[in-house]
């Protein structure tokens, strides 16, 4: 029998170590979501429209809607890339035409538009973050346009996080230096993997030095914060290789650490065609990884926030982990309460009121309907109740770990033994194998569990637990 033995997740390195046996790994190799959302974006349906999104622009700037008057949050999706990388899932415009970025500005400020003349001007931000795609594909001037343009029609409010994803091959020191000056505070560097060959193998090379620059710069520009992401599973990996990597980047120390696992799904990502599956590291391997990097991490003065995020331990994260005020949206785990997600750009997902929104995924789509004065909603989901209350469920153990019956109660009232009898019988058994207790009131996640916290999430899926079909996910593990 092999087992991995891994340090405590939710403590320090002296506490009891966790032992994960094989046929635990094996039993829980299987897909599910990684539950940025609930109801994940896989069930958003076209019959939502934009009328329907422009409604609860509405419903927000008359204050009707519950947590109308708080802080906005804005997501701004930039498609464009340079070249490609064989792993990705992300919705992005493979291009080294530069020029094409000025149109998608335009519209980008179109769409801001249309939408405050439903939501209003001057709306408080408390979170702003660049994603793709590659934003560092826009020039300078660019940026600073973007930035200008979203001044004018947001109040960004004291002490927001501005957040820009950052591809190390294309930012310089002088280009860290102005985006500084257009007050984004925190920085996420795209790394995956410092070996060479896994680099080749996903067509994605830079050098540990050129990273080691630029994250030494951002310290002495004054960002508040430095993430890096990096993936377990990639081809060519191995536990003895990706350990090497992780050495390398707690040497690094930056603030956050993202650790993803490689979700290979070819039939739906053209790019990962080009990846040979026999390269892939299986699953036992994968865990071995991840063991390393909690570990490895932990070693280095991190806490392990969840699923994927690690963090120093005086980081606003760690702390929000501490204090029980962590929260999870469509960017992973976050210090924001829950908020409304204003989202701009090609495929960007957005959240208002008891709603979720999603634009239209190509330039050309996105293009007309914008032209036509339209906003560019292409699907969505209006939340019912019962939604709701499995969300609040969800979340509550993804980011805490522990389910309070009361406070679900409270909120929402219902009687939780009764509304969730069925899942109540099916934790017995994930608790029997260790990974949560039932106490009186509560459900409690075992460090244990931490490691499959997804899996028991998935118990309260309704849609999931209807639908067995999870290939379009990817694995736990």
């Amino acid at each position: 029998m092999v087992q991995i033995t891994l340090p405590c997740p939710t403590s320090d390195l002296e506490a009891p170590a966790t032992i994960i046996t094989e046929a635990l790994l094996k039993r829980f190799d299987v897909s599910g979501p990684r539950y940025t959302s609930y109801p994940t974006a896989d069930r958003f349906v076209e019959a939502y429209t934009a009328e329907q999104y422009v409604q609860a622009l509405a419903q927000r700037a008359s204050g009707s809607q519950i947590g109308g008057g708080t802080p906005l949050s804005i997501y701004v999706h930039i498609p464009f890339c340079e070249s490609v990388c064989y792993y990705c899932a992300c919705n992005k415009v493979i291009t080294k035409h530069h020029d094409k970025a000025g149109e998608y500005l335009q519209a980008l400020i179109t769409e801001m538009d249309l939408t405050l003349a439903h939501l209003g001007r001057g709306a408080g931000v408390s979170q702003l973050h660049f994603g793709g795609g590659s934003p560092t594909f826009l020039s300078d001037a660019e940026l600073t346009m973007l930035m200008a343009a979203l001044r004018e029609r947001f109040r960004i409010v004291a002490g927001a996080e501005i957040a820009i994803e950052v591809d190390p091959r294309t930012v310089s020191t002088g280009r860290l230096q102005h985006l500084r000056g257009l007050g984004f505070n925190r920085l996420s560097f795209g790394v995956q993997d410092f070996d060479p060959h896994v680099q080749k193998a996903v067509h994605r090379q830079q050098s540990f030095d050129s990273v080691e620059s630029l994250m030494t710069a951002a310290r002495e520009l004054g960002f508040e914060s430095t993430n890096v992401d990096l993936i377990y599973g990639l081809p060519l990996q191995t536990p003895e290789s990706f350990a090497r990597t992780i050495a390398q980047v707690g040497a690094l120390k930056p603030d956050r650490i993202a650790l993803y696992g490689y979700a290979h799904l070819p039939q739906r990502f053209k790019p990962q065609r080009r990846i040979d599956e026999t390269q892939l590291p299986a699953g036992g391997a994968k865990m071995v990884m991840l063991h390393s990097a909690i570990e490895g991490f932990m070693a280095h003065g991190y806490s392990y926030i969840g699923m994927d995020h690690f963090a120093l331990s005086n980081d606003s994260l760690a702390v929000a982990k501490r204090q029980g005020r962590l929260h999870r949206n469509f960017q992973g785990y976050s210090t924001q309460p829950d908020c409304d997600l204003i989202a701009l750009g090609v495929s960007a997902i957005g959240r208002v009121g008891a709603s979720y929104s999603q634009n239209v995924k190509t330039l050309d789509a996105y293009y007309d309907a914008l032209n036509q004065g339209q906003l560019p909603i292409e699907r969505g989901l209006a939340l019912s109740r019962d939604d709701l209350v499995r969300r609040a469920v969800i979340m509550a153990l993804m980011c805490q770990g522990r389910v309070e019956f009361e406070s679900i109660a409270l909120a929402h009232l219902v009687d939780v033994r009764e509304y969730f009898k069925p899942e109540l019988e099916r934790l017995q058994e994930l608790a029997e194998q260790g990974l949560v207790t039932l106490e009186g009131e509560a459900i409690q996640v075992t460090p244990m569990g931490w490691f499959f916290v997804r899996a028991v999430a998935m118990v309260f899926d309704r849609y999931l637990q209807a639908d067995r079909s999870r290939a379009r996910f990817s694995k736990i593990i």
